[in-house]
């Protein structure tokens, strides 16, 4: 840290959430990483656990819907009763100015539409966290792409660090008793997220 720095801990502050959202920025570029191995995750304590055998391997969080509320059980859930409901999850996070999560959005569109009865699917916009959208863009992006499967957001700053998000968009596939299949960190096309889905369901 220079001498100038260490004066204006504000400007460093300043500094360093600008790297920072660059990076993240710079990661909404498409690359994929298939997570063969999922990561260890710290499970919050926070938030209801409706069903004694669900033993959630993400930290829990509130999801503030922005449509569906009646496939996701209300306009605030949190996702350990997403996970309660006794189906596999497909947990999405994307953002409104992230072109791989745009590109995305139609193929998750298309597994909904075919098998929404088998699994739940839930898209979550963290572009306000991130400088990549607000909310109110989110909402008009839902209404161009002809988007229909649950969506909302979280107002929790702390998500980026609780689900170790590298990029955008970061699909996590949940199995029904709350274990972690698979995370993908890149855009996912139909046939790769049926592959996933198959998996969870024969498992």
């Amino acid at each position: 840290m220079t001498e100038d720095n260490r004066k204006n801990p504000q400007k460093t502050r300043l500094i360093a959430l600008v790297i920072a959202s660059s990076a993240l920025l710079a990661a909404c570029g498409g690359t994929v990483v298939d997570t063969t191995e999922p990561p260890t995750f710290s499970v919050s304590s926070e938030g209801p656990s409706t069903n004694s055998k669900i033993n959630l391997e993400l930290p829990d969080m509130t999801i503030t819907a922005y449509q569906r509320a009646d496939l996701l059980g209300g306009e605030e859930v949190h996702l350990s009763e997403l996970v309660s409901q006794g189906k596999p999850v497909v947990l999405n996070f994307w953002a409104a100015l992230c072109p791989p999560c745009r590109a995305e959005m139609p193929d998750i569109q298309r597994v909904f539409d075919q098998r929404g009865g088998e699994v739940t699917i839930v898209g979550i916009d963290i572009g306000p966290q991130q400088f990549l959208g607000s909310r109110e863009d989110a909402k008009r992006l839902l209404v161009d792409l002809g988007i229909s499967y649950p969506v909302g957001t979280t107002f929790d700053e702390s998500i980026v660090r609780d689900f170790r998000l590298v990029g955008m968009p970061t699909t996590f596939f949940i199995h029904a008793d709350g274990s972690l299949l698979q995370t993908w960190s890149g855009l996912l096309t139909e046939a790769k997220i049926n592959e996933f889905i198959d998996e969870m369901l024969s498992s």
